[in-house]
């Protein structure tokens, strides 16, 4: 496990990816936006460019890949690059994001959709790397698209922490549990938590971006939703999951020094809460996109 990693980028984290993107079945993306692969103004961003130069798309922290396959197969005029740290599909180019500097050149790409770690710094480099149209102030800049997932889960709709400040017992509480250690963990590592609720504020203080949209969407995990679509979604959620909890061993133990027990007994509740759930499950992701400013 790389220790800016979250999580290990092996095999069982592939199948988790792998899940949640089938091109095959509804997906959790395509879910959020209604039917699409991207939010916000992706095609007119693209389709401009094309207009005027081969546009460019960068996929930071690609992992499987699936979503740069999926936009290179819709939008085929579309240069598309998938980067990430760990060398998961080994077509894909290799950069660690975290370091610094993002190894492109300025006002290279029309389109960047990341998740990150380092996000004040990092934002500032997808700002220089992104294009901006010298020719017309009027056509837009380039688009920036973040999809980050709240780290608090989510129980019986309400985010896990106000659940326990109201002091309401949950039926859930090994899920919880572990859930609040691996935030532990993700701190101990100098990783913001706050990240996805503060992203507004991030991109605003940079001064390059404007047109910033923020939304939230609680995804389900597990088999209660009663409409077809989010059953399908939370079935989808559910395997993912089954599988991320084993993958948070090697971090439990390493960032937190917990023993081998601590760490069993903590993903064994945290699977009982899964497996036989009492309360609704659910994540909540945060998506955001921003246009460059051209001026």
């Amino acid at each position: 496990m790389n220790h800016r990693y979250s999580l290990p980028a092996d095999d069982d984290e592939v199948k988790a990816s792998i899940a949640t993107q089938n091109p095959s079945a509804p997906l959790v993306v395509q879910w959020l936006f209604a039917g699409k692969n991207y939010v916000g103004p992706t095609k007119e961003v693209l389709l401009n460019a094309q207009r005027h130069k081969s546009p460019r798309l960068l996929d930071i922290g690609t992992g499987g890949g699936q979503w740069a396959i999926d936009m290179a197969d819709e939008f085929r005029d579309v240069e598309v690059i998938g980067a990430d740290l760990a060398p998961i599909q080994p077509r894909f180019e290799l950069c660690d994001f975290d370091l610094g500097k993002i190894p492109y050149p300025s006002r290279h790409f029309d389109l960047v959709h990341a998740r990150i770690k380092d996000y004040p710094r990092f934002l500032r480099e997808v700002a220089r790397i992104l294009r901006v149209d010298a020719t017309s102030s009027q056509r837009p800049g380039g688009l920036l698209l973040v999809i980050e997932a709240d780290t608090i889960p989510v129980i019986n709709g309400n985010l896990a922490a106000d659940v326990a400040r109201s002091g309401q017992y949950t039926n859930v509480a090994g899920w919880a549990k572990l859930w609040n250690a691996y935030r532990t963990c993700l701190k101990s590592k100098g990783i913001d938590l706050n990240i996805p609720r503060n992203m507004r504020r991030l991109l605003n203080s940079t001064g390059a971006f404007t047109k910033v949209v923020t939304r939230s969407t609680d995804v389900p995990i597990g088999f209660w939703p009663q409409d077809d679509t989010e059953l399908t979604i939370g079935q989808l959620a559910w395997m993912e999951h089954d599988l991320l909890l084993p993958a948070m061993e090697p971090i439990l133990r390493e960032q937190c020094y917990k023993s081998d027990s601590e760490v069993k007994l903590l993903i064994e509740n945290a699977q009982r809460d899964l497996y036989y759930p009492k309360d609704r499950l659910a994540t909540r992701l945060h998506v955001i996109h921003a246009m460059k400013k051209t001026a």
